[in-house]
């Protein structure tokens, strides 16, 4: 008899293929773009004196890409000349394509009209003018554009002159059109393009206009000041001439003391008595300095120039005589005063002189200027005449700004020319008091202080440890980006079945996002150092990375500490910082250990945020999980179909059963009824009833204890039957049979199987039949008990079983385990359940026992709570995470959006069991038999029976070695049959006497 040969399962899964297929797809793209650059390479550099195929030449080859690029580009040239060019954008585009994986759908559709462009172009050029350089007997087109060409104008009933120009503007469009079409955009790519474009000329207007702007309103304000200044001296000169008179006398009066003294004396001109209200305080020991700044006009330059100071010679206060009386003893010593407070204040700070001789701006004078002590840096006021001061008090000066607020405005105000007030009258206030003119110079030397420190080397600044990552808003999947998108539906599109809408859940906008302080952060790295080194802890934060709820501290320790001696530490820590807790653990692949310490605030994670995120939309996961944000804020999303099974343990009100429940609504937003199927048991009776009904379900949810041992031996069955399907069509897990189905029904097939019908009466050989079935998919069945502990006081050996054999054997067959108890003892979570769970995640637990129990080391009891959990994969790598958070009211709306679609469809003995010889089966595929003889039992002492009585011979070890079976159960099967008489009692050498007679 032929067998059905048993299908070979492919190398790859289908998800290498795709990455292989879409390595390869680059690869062909990157072939194609360097070949297509090597065409244009040849094109331009073509010469028509290289040699080639129609002109032998010895003279050196200038095409880039030498006598093969010669060779080539000559016979392109001759039959399509610059047409060529189409051949390498061909190339190029469609090899970025390919890389980019943009369009590449359309790739052989479109490139199959790549010879019709290149035609286009060729007779697009034929009809332009020949530059100096072309030396060819044939026009830009090429034989081919000529010959086309020629046949156009040739046919069309017009001019040569407006034939060739309607022939030009036709194939111009032709060639623009044709050409978007074979290189593959599409009308919105078209319009993106254009909308760009359109951007870009905006932009570039836009900065035109900024720039010209900037130039229009600069000489604007130029325009404007400088007739602020014409005015402002207008002014000074009409006030100047009604003081004229005045200031005569004191002049005149002045001069002889001035003389006595050896100084120079400076006429007063009509013009300069005119122009200044006060006397000049120009006249110093150094005349030559002097003299230009006071014979010039009090102009623009000679405005600026008394601001500087001199840069070698230390200069002199020069007290001027303001009355006719020479002998002014308080002037004097208001005027000595000042000049030792100056000379003091110069030789203290050596950094002065460094400040007052950098370079000039330019228009200032370059000569030493007087010195002018100014009591108001801030601001300048008018003073009044002398005649004022002999006759009435002086009128009060305005209060002097604070020094930090004053430093800017005396800087610009040294910058900027003064055109409104004379500087020389500034020195007449100080005359009032001795007391405010010490006032005011000690305010004057604290506001410029700051500028003389500046010139001095900075100090060393602590090294940043805070890292604040760059927490970009999370990408939206293409699933949540259409949801988005407001949609117009003209049609009732009435489908069996809808995913659940993300508008159903919370809006993760209305959730306020908070963010610490760097030198909160900075402040707290230090004092933890300090803590450290309390303990005797050496090291150094290195590094703070906030997160949304807790914080991690990097800590470099000193060679030879124990990250064990810092994790024992962890309570005392906490204490230290006045933390609710803090869990300190080693960073995988670093040298670091992490501290990790609750924010102030904590930030809720918001469970739609991480369904719109890519990582679960546009993932490849078959079973996506949303877990929450890792403590950097970025979403995780695991695979449940990886991992294969998850356990689940923390205490009550540490985020347990809205894990669940965030689970479950990840399977549920992803998966339709067709691929996914839910058995649910809560004997808790409330953290999932609120499911029951919807069409996922293969049973209402399973609230009694016993039911559910029901429930997890018809989930066994299944796997049993699943595991024979597949080994009949020759695949190895639930992909692979789902792939032959999709398969099978896109061609119309039916599924065929050969089975054993009974023996021929004559000869005696087996009789086999082929029957046929409808291929049907296999869905995804995933158990989730949400108190493991009830079940285990109820049926513990039982629930046991069934979780072990589920563990081990059920992954390939699509079915997976979700188990959660909040009491994660030994008796409860035993060793043979750990062993086949290796995906397990912890809350907050009690002690430091049960987060041993779960995760087999410390840490579970630092947790905060509401969410905070650890997540332990496969590979033993622990990675905290915090959990989102889902309402009931979310719940509820996404639980009645599914029921809307119908009831569900239940298979029946999921909860009422499976008939009595399947169910004897499955307790004895799970070892649950005890006691008596089953139907296994009965077969197997009728098959040793018959051993005996054939071969005549009866022993332990025989009948052990023939049936395969251990020595107990083939011992137990002899005694029976002495029991029973089918044997005698073993003699003194042990032989057994066969009672029965032979059968003939």
């Amino acid at each position: 008899m032929a067998y059905p040969a048993r299908g070979r399962e492919p190398l790859f899964d289908s998800d290498m293929q795709a990455a292989i297929e879409k390595r390869s797809k680059e690869l062909v793209g990157l072939a194609l773009v360097l070949v297509g650059l090597m065409a244009a390479a040849m094109i331009g550099s073509y010469s028509p004196d290289d040699p080639s195929w129609f002109s032998s030449t010895d003279a050196p080859v200038q095409n880039w890409m030498g006598r093969f690029g010669a060779a080539v580009a000559a016979p392109l040239y001759m039959i399509v000349g610059r047409g060529a060019w189409a051949i390498a954008a061909v190339l190029i585009v469609w090899g970025l394509r390919l890389v980019l994986h943009r369009g590449e759908e359309r790739a052989v559709s479109r490139a199959l009209f790549a010879p019709i462009w290149i035609a286009l172009m060729s007779i697009f050029a034929a009809g332009q003018l020949p530059g100096d350089g072309w030396s060819h007997s044939f026009g830009m087109g090429g034989l081919f554009g000529d010959m086309a060409m020629g046949s156009v104008l040739t046919f069309l009933p017009l001019g040569a002159g407006a034939s060739l120009k309607l022939a030009m503007l036709v194939f111009g469009l032709g060639v623009l059109a044709f050409g978007a079409f074979v290189l593959g955009f599409t009308r919105d790519e078209l319009a993106r393009g254009a909308q760009l474009a359109l951007v870009g000329v905006v932009m570039a207007y836009a900065g035109l206009l900024k720039v010209f702007g900037k130039g229009a309103a600069g000489a604007v304000r130029g325009a404007r000041a400088m007739q602020a200044a014409q005015d402002a001296r207008r002014a000074a000169r009409a006030e100047e001439a009604e003081y004229a008179q005045v200031w005569a006398e004191p002049r005149a009066a002045a001069a002889p003391a001035a003389a006595s003294a050896g100084q120079r004396v400076v006429r007063a001109e009509p013009s300069l008595t005119a122009r200044r209200p006060a006397p000049s305080v120009q006249a110093q020991a150094h005349p030559a300095h002097a003299a230009p700044a006071t014979e010039k006009s009090g102009g623009f330059l000679s405005r600026l120039m008394p601001r500087s100071q001199p840069e070698d010679l230390e200069p002199e206060l020069i007290e001027p005589d303001l009355a006719p009386d020479a002998a002014m003893p308080e002037t004097a010593r208001v005027s000595a005063k000042i000049s030792d407070a100056v000379k003091a204040k110069l030789r203290r700070v050596p950094e002065a002189r460094i400040a007052e001789e950098m370079p000039l701006t330019k228009g200032r004078g370059r000569g030493p200027d007087p010195l002018i002590y100014t009591p108001a840096p801030v601001g300048l006021r008018a003073e009044p005449p002398l005649t004022a001061r002999s006759g009435a008090p002086a009128a009060p000066e305005a209060p002097a700004a604070p020094a930090p607020a004053a430093e800017p405005a005396r800087i610009s105000s040294r910058a900027a020319p003064r055109t409104d007030e004379v500087p020389e009258d500034r020195f007449i206030a100080v005359e009032d008091d001795e007391d405010d003119a010490d006032s005011d110079f000690s305010a004057y030397a604290e506001a410029s202080a700051p500028a003389f420190e500046r010139p001095a080397m900075p100090a060393a600044q602590p090294k940043k440890v805070v890292q604040t990552p760059q927490r970009k808003p999370v990408q939206p999947s293409r699933r949540a980006q259409e949801e988005a998108q407001p949609r117009l539906s003209f049609e009732d599109n009435q489908t069996d079945f809808e995913l659940p809408p993300l508008s159903l859940l919370m809006n993760p906008e209305r959730i306020e996002r908070l963010h610490l302080s760097d030198e909160a952060l900075e402040e707290n790295a230090r004092m933890l150092e300090t803590v450290l080194d309390d303990y005797g802890v050496k090291g150094e934060i290195v590094s703070v990375r906030p997160g949304p709820v807790v914080t991690m501290y990097e800590l470099e320790p000193a060679p030879g500490l124990k990250a064990s001696r810092v994790i024992g530490l962890a309570d005392d820590i906490a204490r230290s910082m006045s933390a609710l807790s803090a869990r300190v653990s080693t960073v995988p692949g670093r040298s670091v250990i992490g501290i990790e310490l609750p924010n102030d605030n904590r930030e809720m994670v918001s469970f739609r945020e991480i369904l719109s995120s890519r990582s679960y939309g546009d993932g490849n996961q078959r079973l996506p999980l949303a877990l929450g944000k890792d403590i950097g804020g970025d979403p995780m999303v695991a695979n449940l179909a990886k991992m294969p099974h998850l356990l689940i343990a923390g205490t009550t009100g540490s985020g347990k059963s809205v894990a669940i429940n965030t689970m479950i609504l990840s399977l549920l937003y992803k998966l339709t009824p067709e691929d996914l199927r839910l058995v649910m048991i809560d004997p808790k009776m409330l953290e999932l009833s609120v499911y029951d009904g919807i069409p996922h379900l293969l049973s209402p949810v399973v609230t009694d204890p016993k039911k559910a041992v029901v429930a997890l031996k018809w989930v066994v069955g299944e796997m049993e039957d699943r595991y024979r399907k597949m080994s009949k069509m020759g695949v190895r897990n639930i992909d692979g049979y789902n792939g032959r189905v999709e398969d099978a029904q896109k061609k119309g097939e039916m599924f065929s199987r050969t089975v054993q019908t009974g023996f021929d009466d004559e000869t005696g050989e087996p009789v086999f039949e082929t029957e046929e079935f409808e291929p049907k998919k296999m869905p995804y069945i995933v158990v989730i008990v949400d108190e493991m502990a009830d079940l285990m006081m109820v049926a513990g050996k039982e629930i046991e079983a069934c979780i072990q054999r589920l563990a081990q054997m059920a992954r390939a067959s699509g079915i997976h385990l979700i188990m959660a108890t909040q009491r994660p003892s030994v008796d409860v979570i035993t060793g043979t359940i750990k062993a086949n769970f290796p995906t397990r995640i912890s809350f907050q637990v009690t002690s430091k026992i049960d987060s041993r129990t779960i995760l087999g080391e410390m840490g579970a009891e630092q947790l905060l709570g509401q969410g905070d959990m650890l997540y332990m994969a496969g590979g033993a790598k622990i990675t905290r995470c915090h959990g989102p958070f889902v309402s009931d009211e979310e719940v509820e709306e996404v639980v009645n959006h599914l029921k809307a679609f119908g009831p569900p469809s239940y298979v029946g003995g999921v909860v009422e069991g499976p008939e009595d010889d399947k169910a004897d089966n499955i307790d004895a595929v799970l070892g649950l038999n005890t006691g008596g003889n089953t139907g296994g039992e009965d077969a197997l002492y009728d098959e040793a029976v018959g051993i005996v009585i054939k071969d005549r011979k009866c022993s332990t070890s025989y009948i052990q070695r023939k049936l395969g079976i251990g020595y107990n159960k083939a011992a137990r099967l002899v005694e029976q049959m002495e029991d029973q008489g089918v044997v005698s009692s073993a003699n003194h050498v042990g032989k057994r006497e066969i009672l029965v007679p032979e059968q003939q």
